[in-house]
C-alpha cells in the first residue's frame, strides 16, 4: 500500500506541475512560420503560391552544414519559383530531416530525398522546368532533379530532391562533344578549368552554385557508397539555414 499510495501522490504532483494553465506559452515552430501549406501544395498551386512567397519573404544565400563541413550556396535570380520552394524548406526545416541519398563520384552528390518517417507534413508536388541557357553542369552547380522523360515528359522538378554537380575536367573540344546542347565559348572554358557534366545541360534546371565549401562537395563525393543504390555507409546528414 505505502509503495503504491507514493507512485500514485508522485503521479499526481507530475500532472499538476505539467498543467497547461502554469506552462508558458509555447515557442513557435519551423511549421508556424508564414508561407503556403507545403502539405497541400500541388503541381498546379505551387507556381503561383511559390512566386508569391519570394517576392514576400526573399533571400538569396542557404548554408549546408554537414558532418564533414559547410557549403554555402547562391540561389540564382532567374530561376524564381526553384528559389523560392528551396528557401521556403529550408526555412521550414524539411531539408534537415534528409541525407545525401545518392554519391556518384565524378559525377554528383544527390539529397534531400524525404522518407515516411519525418515529421514534417509535406507533399510530393513538382515545379515547373526553368533551364535557362546561362546555367550549365559545371562543378558546384546546384540542381533539381527530376523522374526521367518516359515518365515525366514535361520535365517537372522534384520538390525536394536536389544535386550538386562534381563531374571531371575536359577539354573545350571534349565538353563541346558530350554537351547536350551547344556550349557558349565561356562555358565551354569552364569545363576545361572547372570540371563537370555538360550531358546534363538543358535537361535539368539549374538554380543555384556552390560560393563557399567547394572542397566539402568533393569530400561528400569520396565516402565509401554501397555499390548498388551508392548510399553513403555512413550518413552525411545536414542542416540548411538560409543566411542571406
Amino acid at each position: 500500500m505505502f509503495f503504491r499510495f507514493l507512485f500514485i501522490s508522485t503521479a499526481l504532483g507530475l500532472l499538476a506541475a505539467c498543467n497547461p494553465a502554469d506552462k508558458p506559452a509555447t515557442a513557435p515552430t519551423k511549421a508556424d512560420l508564414p508561407g503556403p501549406n507545403i502539405a497541400t501544395l500541388t503541381d498546379s498551386t505551387a507556381p503561383a503560391a511559390l512566386l508569391a512567397y519570394g517576392q514576400q519573404y526573399p533571400g538569396s544565400e542557404v548554408l549546408f552544414k554537414t558532418r564533414l563541413g559547410n557549403i554555402r550556396v547562391k540561389l540564382y535570380d532567374d530561376t524564381p519559383i526553384h528559389k523560392a520552394n528551396f528557401l521556403l524548406l529550408a526555412r521550414r526545416g524539411v531539408f534537415d530531416e534528409t541525407v545525401f541519398n545518392r554519391v556518384v563520384k565524378n559525377f554528383a552528390v544527390q539529397g534531400g530525398q524525404t522518407s515516411e518517417s519525418r515529421t514534417i507534413a509535406l507533399r510530393r508536388y513538382r515545379l515547373p522546368s526553368e533551364v535557362r541557357p546561362n546555367h550549365f553542369h559545371f562543378k558546384g552547380a546546384l540542381g533539381m532533379a527530376r523522374y526521367s522523360d518516359e515518365e515525366n515528359p514535361q520535365r517537372l522538378s522534384s520538390n525536394t530532391d536536389f544535386y550538386f554537380v562534381v563531374g571531371k575536367k575536359l577539354t573545350a573540344d571534349e565538353a563541346r562533344r558530350s554537351a547536350s546542347r551547344r556550349l557558349t565559348p565561356e562555358q565551354a572554358s569552364t569545363y576545361a578549368a572547372r570540371g563537370g557534366v555538360p550531358a546534363l545541360d538543358g535537361a535539368y534546371t539549374i538554380f543555384g552554385e556552390v560560393i563557399e565549401g567547394l572542397d566539402v562537395v568533393d569530400k561528400i563525393s569520396q565516402v565509401p557508397v554501397n555499390p548498388n543504390d551508392k548510399w553513403p555507409e555512413q550518413d552525411v546528414g545536414m542542416q540548411v539555414t538560409v543566411v542571406k
